[in-house]
């Protein structure tokens, strides 16, 4: 999380990553971000994740002008299409 706010330019209080976001007009908004562990996001089909505070902070600052779901939801299939693609039938044993 450290490594992220540094890279980042990110600022913090003692319970919050605070991310500056571009607002209208020139303005800066803020969102902050309790520091937790996990970031839980309850889904309209009533099913749950719990999101590692890391990941929350770069599909924060990354889609700024998303929601959060949707955001982490693009975040992963980015990585996701980064992952080298193992062959098919191999098991990865002797």
């Amino acid at each position: 999380m450290n490594e992220l706010i540094k890279r980042y330019g990110l600022e913090e209080d003692l319970e919050h990553v605070i991310v500056p976001l571009p607002g209208k007009n020139g303005t800066v908004k803020r969102c902050y971000l309790l520091k937790r562990r996990f970031m839980r996001i309850v889904y309209p089909e009533g099913h749950y994740v719990d999101y590692p505070l890391a990941e929350v902070i770069e599909a924060t600052v990354r889609y700024p002008d998303l929601l959060l779901s949707e955001a982490l939801y693009l975040l992963h299939k980015e990585r996701d299409m980064q992952r080298p693609e193992s062959a098919e039938g191999e098991t990865g044993g002797p």
